[in-house]
């Protein structure tokens, strides 16, 4: 196992000293592909020999708590990673393949809080959720693909509240991804029979005035998040959707009725991440379609609002963040129109 402490230890190294938010292994029969994805760009790192990766794999696996005799099914397991400055929580998941498995590590800062006004390009935008998390029942929406700052935002938004007022805030993830403070932090374990809806049941009986459920994955979790927030509390989750748009449709999918979303449903937000230069620095700065109020009625109505003009998407977003020289002509053009 030294060998593949050792190696392991000088890709986190690597990995976090690039600013990489996932490692991504592809086994084949002599070798394996390792990608760094670095402010969303999946990067090739190296190329490593198949028995490294085998030693990587088994590893990883012990270490994290997964059976490592499992090669047939899909397993998730969860790593801490302390640095000189920093501690990290790392995310790893395996998926069988033909005859090997392949494995992605999500890497979970815990200690860089990043606040609300450093995540977002435009202020404007920062107003509109404190707007939002002023209600006291309801549900907000946070929606994007993978790796697109939703669980960031979610913690920046909770933190943000905290330091305001006291509200009894709880939380309903699989996996916790960050340890906040001040925070009731349950973890989904179906396995150990915490399900969402048995966490559901015991949290209410702690009296929140605010539950966040991780991630809306299916029409059951769907369902159950739109009955918390039936309940006189005030409910934030994330939910996967390219736009503000698209996540109605999604909704819609699931089997939830247009009356349930006009009687809960708060708003949506939708983000991308860009990456943009600030002071000779290069960092992620978000970018968020808004969908509330009138755009939001519309919208359930069954109204295309995509080309009314005061309602900004992302390409009207991305034109005004590089007309202000936030990104690039490179980055504008690449992530699409």
């Amino acid at each position: 196992m030294n060998t593949a402490s050792s190696l392991s230890q000088q890709l986190l190294q690597s990995a976090i000293t690039t600013n990489a938010s996932d490692i991504h292994f592809y086994p084949f029969p002599n070798q394996a592909d390792i990608y760094f994805r670095i402010f969303g760009q999946r990067i090739l790192h190296k190329t490593i020999p198949i028995n490294q990766y085998q030693l990587l794999l088994t590893y990883y696996k012990f270490t994290s708590g997964m059976d490592i005799g499992e090669v047939r099914k899909p397993q998730d397991g969860t790593i801490d990673h302390d640095t000189m400055t920093n501690r990290y929580s790392l995310r790893l998941s395996t998926l069988p393949l033909n005859h090997m498995e392949s494995l992605a590590i999500r890497i979970l800062p815990q200690e860089d809080n990043l606040t609300l006004d450093r995540l977002f390009l435009f202020p404007n935008q920062l107003n509109k959720l404190n707007e939002w998390i002023s209600n006291r029942a309801g549900i907000i929406l946070f929606t994007g693909p993978t790796g697109s700052g939703k669980t960031t935002t979610l913690y920046a938004l909770l933190q943000t509240i905290l330091t305001e007022k006291s509200y009894q805030t709880i939380t309903l993830e699989d996996p916790i991804e960050k340890d906040i403070n001040d925070i009731l932090q349950v973890q989904v374990n179906e396995k150990a029979g915490i399900t969402y809806q048995t966490g559901l049941k015991a949290a209410l009986r702690h009296d929140p005035d605010i539950i966040m459920v991780g991630e809306i994955r299916d029409s059951f979790t769907a369902q159950f998040a739109f009955d918390a927030s039936l309940t006189g509390h005030l409910v934030l989750s994330t939910l996967h959707a390219n736009n503000a748009l698209g996540t109605i449709h999604r909704l819609l999918e699931m089997g939830l009725k247009r009356s349930d979303l006009k009687q809960s449903l708060i708003s949506v937000a939708a983000l991308q991440l860009l990456p943009v230069h600030v002071n000779n620095t290069t960092r992620r700065g978000a970018i968020i379609e808004l969908l509330d109020g009138t755009f939001l009625e519309n919208t359930l109505d069954g109204i295309d609002i995509s080309s009314k003009e005061q309602f900004h998407t992302f390409h009207h977003l991305r034109k005004k963040a590089f007309a202000y020289g936030f990104i690039s002509e490179e980055t504008y053009y690449s992530t699409g129109k």
